[in-house]
């Protein structure tokens, strides 16, 4: 018996359902208002349409970015699986549309659209735009790292410091997608944090460990206080690393082997 495909889920249906009324009612009122200042002058109806527009372009907009880049995880998941089942039809076309909107791909679409088979995609996919993505995501997870252990080395309170770092790993993220060719909102956001926990939670527990046995180790108030908050800060740059390699792996088209 064939198991019908799963649809749309409750909460999504009453976020569409919700967003339609607030954007719909909004859109109405705007120009009912547009109307009544065209009453008035004609030129304070212009002036209004303008700023409605604006407004309400900007966020089109802003839906727009925002499915694009849930489109571009989705061919993600779509070529891994064409690849899987060595469909080399279907897995070129999720390729080239993973690949067409990175800059650091261009140069491989070529020869990628030539490519006969899945074993000579994954060839050309894993010693071109693949390494050199990787190289970059790297880079960026260093830079972050640098930055997230000076910030706990200033920082006069832990709590700052889990702020801190954290803002430095949101932003992080969505520098190794915008490197993929994605330029992610709330919702793509969440999605690359949630596929890249996954990868990045046992060496987040590790870390953890390690930072309770450094202070465990020294007895010493003052040592324990010098010694234990650089640690903090060497285990705030080991996660900012990991979070940068985790989110690569997450926007990769073939999964590290």
């Amino acid at each position: 018996m064939a198991i019908p495909a799963a649809g749309l889920s409750t909460l999504s249906l009453l976020a569409i359902g919700v967003a339609s009324l607030i954007l719909g009612l909004s859109a109405l009122a705007a120009g009912n208002f547009v109307a009544e200042q065209f009453a008035r002058a004609e030129w304070l109806g212009w002036l209004t349409l303008l700023v409605a527009t604006g407004g309400f372009g900007t966020i089109l907009w802003a839906v727009v970015r925002e499915f694009r880049a849930l489109f571009l995880l989705r061919e993600v998941d779509a070529a891994r699986a064409a690849l899987a089942r060595g469909d080399a039809a279907a897995a070129r076309r999720h390729v080239l549309a993973w690949a067409e909107p990175i800059p650091l791909a261009k140069p491989y679409l070529p020869a990628l659209r030539e490519a006969p088979d899945t074993a000579a995609l994954r060839a050309l996919l894993e010693s071109g735009p693949l390494a050199a993505l990787d190289a970059e995501s790297r880079a960026l997870g260093r830079v972050a790292a640098m930055q997230g252990f000076a910030a706990t080395a200033i920082s006069p309170a832990p709590s700052l410091d889990a702020l801190l770092v954290g803002w430095r790993a949101l932003r992080l993220v969505r520098q190794v997608a915008a490197l993929h060719g994605m330029r992610p909102g709330i919702a793509a956001t969440a999605a690359l944090l949630r596929r890249a926990t996954f990868d990045a939670v046992t060496v987040a527990a590790t870390e953890v460990a390690t930072d309770t046995a450094v202070r465990a180790v020294v007895t010493n108030p003052l040592l324990a206080h010098v010694i234990g908050d650089t640690a903090t800060g060497a285990i705030a740059a080991r996660r900012l690393i990991t979070l940068a390699r985790a989110t690569a792996a997450a926007c990769r088209i073939v999964p590290r082997g």
